[in-house]
């Protein structure tokens, strides 16, 4: 009986420590709990400043938290203190959960990346190029890999000077009931710029998000929740928030030059996040801090986590090593709407890729990868020093180095680097 009792508290135990990640005291994976506190100083001095509303940050090395706090309110029209749980709009970083999506069809023999995207999608056939004010008679069809690393032709509607941008914004795609919809009104306009030419920030992982539901045959938030969330007990990410944690999602905002001050978004230019149809694989999700770190943790640790197998481990590396030539990329610097790589930055499957951190204009290693999020939402991830960081707070398109600063004030409290030749714990 004795033994029955002590193998019982051992699954117990080994199922707990599965389903989190547990925290340690930071000097025993080379920080100093110390240097630490300058992430929640900078983070409160923002708040102290009126530049943000709150934040929660966080960082683990080898698995384990080291960093993990809350400071500031849920937002400028809602004084409740900041909770470690509160839910983040991450915009952006919905782009690599739909890239992991993908290649899970990938793994299971479901498409090529050469595929053309028309194989899928055929209303996305035969597309046009726009050239000189008007549509080229020549058609092109952008393949399953342009998607990924977008260099498909396509863009995102943010700069109405821009003609195809222009003709983005009027169609208003981004209110599109549903994918179906949203890929009907995309295959009405022109592309702007020829496929596999440059990199140019776009609605391509919509698309992706599009082809996951053909080729699966379930909606993406079906295929996101069976496939990723409910595997990885990622409870605290979705498109639609449930009634019972809507108290718990914070505030958007936005810096009004005309009075430089910190301003609440208005209700007009927010997404309600309620009964959501329209599933946007490039920036439809919210989540946590947990959540999202849970998610890095599986990919840190090559695909698995929490004893889900996601993706292989070889798949993970092929997603995280650069698909961009030199030209290519350098094609998309000054474009528009903008490359959306740091100096020295390049582009795999849904991540951005440093190969460069010498001209990277802030601290960082050789290939980590990351991504961000509209409203100021960063996490990155790097083998070299085997750690994870996430930052979350709510302020759209905001004009300062937050995300640089988080990434000094983490890097600056390692104690310890990690060996190359070194086994991680």
């Amino acid at each position: 009986m004795k033994l029955v009792v002590i193998l019982i508290t051992t699954l117990v135990a080994t199922v707990i420590q599965a389903s989190e990640l547990p925290k340690i005291n930071p000097e025993q994976v080379g920080f100093s709990s110390e240097r630490l506190k300058k992430i929640t100083e900078y983070t409160q001095r923002r708040v102290d400043e009126g530049k943000h509303s709150g934040f929660v940050t966080m960082v683990a090395r080898h698995g384990k938290i080291v960093h993990y706090e809350a400071v500031g309110t849920y937002g400028l029209d809602n004084d409740k203190p900041m909770d470690l749980d509160a839910l983040f709009r991450i915009y952006s970083m919905t782009k690599p959960v739909t890239a992991v999506a993908m290649m899970m069809l990938y793994e299971e023999g479901r498409f090529q990346m050469n595929d053309p995207v028309s194989k899928f999608l055929p209303a996305l056939a035969d597309l046009r190029l726009y050239q000189e004010g008007q549509e080229n008679g020549e058609t092109f069809n952008p393949t399953i890999e342009q998607l990924f690393t977008h260099t498909a032709g396509f863009t995102y509607g943010f700069y109405p000077s821009a003609p195809v941008d222009a003709m983005y914004r009027e169609t208003d795609m981004l209110n599109s009931t549903d994918l179906d919809d949203f890929i009907e009104r995309l295959s009405g306009l022109p592309l702007a710029f020829e496929p596999g030419t440059r990199y140019h920030y776009s609605v391509a992982s919509d698309v992706l998000g599009a082809v996951i539901e053909k080729i699966s045959g379930q909606s993406l938030d079906v295929f996101f929740k069976q496939r990723i969330f409910e595997p990885l007990e990622m409870d605290d990410t979705f498109f639609s928030v449930p009634d019972d944690k809507q108290d718990r999602l914070t505030s958007n905002h936005f810096w009004n030059t005309e009075v430089n001050a910190l301003a609440v978004q208005v209700a007009e230019q927010n997404q309600s996040f309620r009964d959501v149809s329209l599933f946007s694989g490039g920036g439809g999700l919210v989540s946590t801090a947990m959540d999202y770190m849970v998610f890095c943790e599986m990919l840190r640790r090559g695909g698995s986590y929490n004893g889900a197998r996601i993706l292989g481990p070889k798949t993970i590396q092929y997603m995280t090593m650069n698909h961009l030539t030199d030209e290519v990329r350098n094609n998309g610097v000054g474009d528009f709407p903008g490359s959306h790589l740091y100096t020295g930055q390049y582009f795999g499957l849904g991540f951005g890729v440093m190969l460069e951190p010498g001209i990277s204009e802030v601290i960082s290693s050789k290939g980590e990868y990351s991504w961000g999020g509209a409203a100021d939402t960063k996490f990155w991830i790097d083998p070299q020093e085997d750690l994870v960081a996430i930052l979350m707070t709510q302020v759209m398109w905001a004009p300062w180095p937050t995300r640089y600063q988080m990434k000094v004030a983490t890097y600056q409290a390692l104690t310890e680097l990690q060996q190359e030749s070194g086994n991680r714990p």
